[in-house]
């Protein structure tokens, strides 16, 4: 006898067109994919989140394999958003409006202490932007690994590069990360 797994569950269902299993699984991805957007290409965030989630709808039919595999799935087609976006920016003569303050007015928690959520989502936009000081390549890296929860593997496949090149950019930017935390605990004390 098979035992599926939560996940298997909810995504057989969703394959069936089940909303509320498409809606689970959207709700326990969705959170991680905008922080790594956000740290990508802020301004594009919302709108690339928007049309990978189209693509998923699109391919769920196809996909075949487990939770982790999923996200892997999801961030790869995120990231080919993205890139789509940024060479549609490039040839665009206006620049986009910057919508970092609606992305603030949209980060909340799921709590129900408005005080906890507050220090919860406080504190995740400050994790998110000092990950967004580190060079592009171990921001993201750092992010697919941390934020989406990708093994090396899956983040050597989705960047391109290989696993040793994965793990050394992983390494060099939560040892820039902590460096700049040092001088921030050093200038707030």
């Amino acid at each position: 006898m098979v035992v599926l797994s939560p996940f298997s569950e909810l995504l057989a269902a969703a394959q069936t067109g089940d909303e509320a299993a498409f809606a689970a699984i959207f709700r326990a991805t969705q959170p991680r994919l905008l922080r790594y957007l956000r740290v990508m290409s802020a301004e594009a965030a919302d709108d690339v989140a928007g049309e990978t989630w189209v693509d998923v709808a699109k391919g769920l039919g196809r996909f075949r394999g487990d939770e982790g595999a999923f996200r892997g799935w999801v961030f790869t087609m995120a990231r080919h958003r993205l890139f789509d976006w940024q060479r549609a920016a490039a040839r665009r003569l206006a620049d986009p409006v910057p919508t970092e303050e609606m992305a603030q007015l949209r980060a909340r928690g799921d709590g129900d202490d408005p005080a906890a959520t507050t220090e919860t989502s406080q504190g995740t936009a400050e994790a998110i932007r000092l990950v967004a000081l580190l060079p592009p390549d171990q921001a993201e890296v750092v992010l697919l690994r941390a934020v989406a929860g990708l093994d090396v593997s899956q983040v050597a496949d989705i960047t391109g590069k290989t696993a040793g090149a994965v793990r050394v950019l992983a390494h060099r930017g939560l040892r820039r990360l902590a460096e700049i935390l040092a001088v921030v605990e050093r200038t707030e004390v």
